[in-house]
């Protein structure tokens, strides 16, 4: 692994950056597909794409920052903009993109559930492929091991600067086959769903639950009052509010069917 893919004088052009954008393209296409399926029209998706972007970059730095070394960006400013270097977290993705689907969706006059739906298998698609750059990065890397798939990071690395020479949990690559395993379950149950907002919510547990599994082995956890895990407890709210809503969407839906 190797942070860098090209590098011509002052031109660098990175794993992560790369992968970034594949995912975006690649998860774009994906909702698009999905949006004409569900009647929504794959122009809106196209719409959306550029406002999604902007917002999941901003509130994945956003959410990275308050939570990582605040002082730290405080003294160095600059850095903040520096995220070609890592330091998004997918959390505040998410979090950015749903503030703007929300936003676009009563903007559109279009079902924000429905909306969800057609976007939550290109979400965990999406998030799949960005894994990989953060596994070429060397970042959102696990603590050491001894087991036998334990992997050692360049020593340019986030990781290989925490544990220089050290086995360790290469945990984005359980997340990412976690991720691509979840994408198949939404693939495979898409079509089923007879309650809009039901997929969504499914996205919204399943990836709460491997999330709070996979920061098990995280060592450069974001973490509040000490030591407890952010993302374990947006997996926990996410498990919660995801059963919380799922009858409530479907006690809706019944109200509307003719009787």
């Amino acid at each position: 692994m190797h942070p860098i893919l090209i590098q011509i004088g002052p031109l660098t052009i990175r794993w992560y950056g790369v992968m970034i954008a594949l995912a975006c393209f690649i998860g774009l296409w994906v909702a698009g597909r999905e949006a004409e399926r569900k009647g929504i029209g794959k122009e809106k998706i196209q719409e959306f794409a550029l406002y999604a972007i902007i917002a999941a970059i901003i509130g994945a730095r956003i959410y990275y920052i308050i939570f990582s070394d605040l002082t730290q960006f405080l003294h160095k400013p600059l850095s903040i903009f520096a995220i070609w270097e890592g330091g998004l977290a997918i959390h505040g993705a998410i979090l950015g993109g749903l503030m703007v689907s929300i936003i676009f969706s009563i903007r559109q006059k279009i079902s924000f559930w429905k909306f969800a739906d057609a976007l939550a298998p290109s979400l965990i698609l999406g998030q799949a492929i960005g894994r990989i750059g953060c596994f070429l990065n060397g970042d959102a890397h696990g603590n050491p091991t001894r087991l036998p798939w334990g992997l050692i990071y360049s020593p340019d690395s986030p990781a290989g600067h925490m544990f220089p020479g050290e086995a360790l949990h290469p945990t984005q690559l359980y997340e990412m086959i976690f991720n691509f395993l979840i994408f198949f379950i939404l693939w495979k149950v898409r079509k089923s769903m007879k309650v809009d907002g039901h997929l969504f919510l499914v996205y919204v547990v399943l990836y709460s639950a491997i999330r709070i599994f996979v920061e098990h082995f995280r060592a450069d956890q974001l973490t509040v009052f000490g030591n407890l895990s952010t993302a374990q407890i947006m997996g926990v709210m996410g498990i919660i509010l995801g059963f919380f809503l799922m009858p409530i969407l479907k006690r809706k839906n019944l109200f509307k069917r003719p009787l």
